[in-house]
Order: C-alpha cells, then sequence, then structure tokens
C-alpha cells in the first residue's frame, strides 16, 4: 500500500511526548535465608565473645560402694570464643539539580538510590557470613573482618580427600581448604546430619545453593506432596522438595542464592546469631558542594555459639 502525499507522519512531527513507564523493574532478589534464621545480639566491643561448655561422656561405671568416700574429678573450664566486627558501608551522592528534576518511577532520587543502597548492604551481608572468609583484627591499613560460617565449621564436615577444615582455638582467623568436587548425595547429607546429632545439635535447616536445592529434591528421604504437620494447617510440596524427613528429624531445605555452589549446610538456628556494634544507620555526610551525600552503614560480625551444633556437606561439584 502507498502512502499519501504530505502525509504528516510521526516521523517527521516535533514535540511528541515520551511513553515512559512509571514504574521500575527490579529483579535482583532482597531475601537473606541465613540472616534471617539468625538471632541479634548486641556487642559492646569490636570483639565480641561468648562462652562453649560441654557435658561429660555418659560413665557406664558409675556405680559405688555404700558409705564410699567422696572423689573428685577435675573441673573443665568453659571455652572463650570470639569473632570480630567488620564495618560495612554504601555510599552515594546526587546532584542538587538531579533531585529536583521531573524523574519517571520515583519522586526523590535519593530516597531511590538510599532503598536501592540498603538491600544491596544486606545481600553483601549475607554473602559474606557464607563465604570462606577468616577472621581478622585489622590495624590502620588492613579493615577488620568478622569470621565466616566456614570459618567456624571443622568438627562435623563431609569433604574430599584433598579438602582440610579451618584450625582454631578461640577466634576463628582461619579459613577452609577446598578439595577436588564430587556430586552431592544423600549419603552424603545423611552423614552431615548424624555428626551434627552426634555432637549434640538438633539438625533443622539444610541450607543449600540453587543447583545443590535441585539435588536435593531428588532424595528419597524427601517428603512427599502430602505430608503431616501438627494442626489443622495443611501443608502441600508440589514440584520441589521442602523438608527432608531424617532419621532425627524433618529438615527444611533453604536455597540461598549467595552461598558458594561446593558448599550445603545443615543448621540449628539455636546456635547461628549476628551481632551489631553499630546497628544500621544512614548518615548525611559533609556538604561541599551541590549535591547531598550520604552514608549507610553498619558495624557488625558473626556469632556462632557452637560450632558442633552445625555441619557442612563441602566440596559438591
Amino acid at each position: 500500500m502507498a502512502i499519501v502525499s504530505n502525509t504528516y507522519l510521526t516521523y517527521d512531527a516535533k514535540g511528541i511526548r515520551e511513553d515512559l513507564a512509571d514504574v521500575i523493574y527490579n529483579i535482583s532478589p532482597e531475601e537473606t535465608p541465613f540472616f534471617t534464621l539468625c538471632k541479634k545480639y548486641d556487642a559492646k566491643q569490636t570483639l565480641h565473645e561468648w562462652q562453649t561448655d560441654a557435658l561429660a561422656s555418659p560413665d557406664t561405671s558409675n556405680a559405688h560402694l555404700e558409705g564410699d568416700e567422696a572423689t573428685f574429678s577435675a573441673v573443665t573450664p568453659t571455652a572463650r570464643i570470639g569473632n570480630y566486627a567488620q564495618i560495612s558501608r554504601k555510599t552515594v551522592i546526587i546532584s542538587g539539580t538531579e533531585e529536583v528534576v521531573n524523574k519517571a518511577g520515583r519522586k526523590s532520587e535519593l530516597a531511590y538510590q538510599l532503598a536501592k543502597l540498603s538491600a544491596e548492604l544486606k545481600r553483601d551481608m549475607e554473602a559474606i557470613a557464607l563465604a570462606n572468609q577468616g577472621a581478622a583484627a585489622g590495624n590502620s591499613t588492613t579493615a577488620r573482618k568478622t569470621g565466616a560460617v566456614l570459618a567456624f565449621i571443622k568438627t562435623n564436615v563431609n569433604k574430599e580427600a584433598t579438602g582440610a577444615n579451618p584450625s582454631w582455638t578461640t577466634i576463628p582467623t582461619g579459613t577452609r581448604t577446598d578439595g577436588a568436587t564430587r556430586a552431592f548425595t544423600e549419603a552424603i547429607l545423611k552423614d552431615v546430619i548424624l555428626q551434627v546429632y552426634n555432637s549434640g545439635g538438633t539438625p533443622k535447616v539444610l541450607m543449600v545453593p540453587p543447583a545443590q536445592k535441585q539435588v536435593a529434591s531428588t532424595f528419597t528421604g524427601i517428603a512427599s506432596t502430602r505430608f503431616n504437620v501438627a494442626g489443622a494447617k495443611p501443608a502441600t510440596i508440589i514440584g520441589a522438595a521442602d523438608i527432608y524427613v531424617s532419621d532425627f528429624g524433618n529438615v527444611e531445605i533453604v536455597p540461598n542464592r549467595f552461598m558458594r555452589s561446593r558448599d550445603a549446610l545443615v543448621l540449628d538456628p539455636r546456635y547461628c546469631g549476628v551481632f551489631y556494634l553499630r546497628p544500621f544507620k544512614q548518615e548525611a555526610l559533609a556538604k561541599t558542594g551541590d549535591a547531598e551525600k550520604r552514608q549507610l552503614l553498619v558495624e557488625w560480625g558473626l556469632r556462632i555459639g557452637n560450632e558442633a551444633a552445625l555441619g557442612l556437606a563441602a566440596d559438591l561439584s
């Protein structure tokens, strides 16, 4: 078909308003599963400390004569454990002009950027807590770092032969030595759960990266699509496995995008915590020109009440 001569087209027109939707789509995930299950604590020093203890092994020869004179065993002192707080922050500077011009999707650029940075800061903390990072005291040229969960776990581990657990006594300054990778199997998971149970923990959560979540869904111990739970509220599992029925209780399977792909954590949430020396706060920094400066800051650290209550399936492909 032909266009009639001198037809005025949009291609030639001036002043056509833009058609920009008044919404901003952000697909980046904001959930932080590990921090969600952690207990929250206040700290008073950059080195936050706590104590651990354990009962003596059962004594099957604990039988005594009538009227026998008492003897006394040596008292085992508690263990003093600690971790450092690290400073994490995000900053933004917005010109005065950008703040007042008419914008699509947000009224205030400063408010929008602060909300975005807040989510990014929490994602950073989640990834740090699950990283292979040892604690560091820091100095005038090196930032303090908190020991991550992988730096704590050394008791209940199923790893490849070439891997090595971190070595520490009071502060988890070491890191894991990664070994060659192997497939994640139900036998590996059952072994870690058994180790945690034998150490005194109660396995409640299996936290896995996305690819390992799909592997775990194939295990034979997974609850079926119909699963009995206490109370009148029905539970349904469709197309995915959310509950693993172990020999020592039900274990919730929680995927976490911010974990390393080679790790699977067996957790007892009672012993997972985060401490804050300075909680989240927003600060206006000194104004030196025609712009607004803001800083989001938190000083925090990881507190694992007793690492023997946690377990790790390491070196997974």
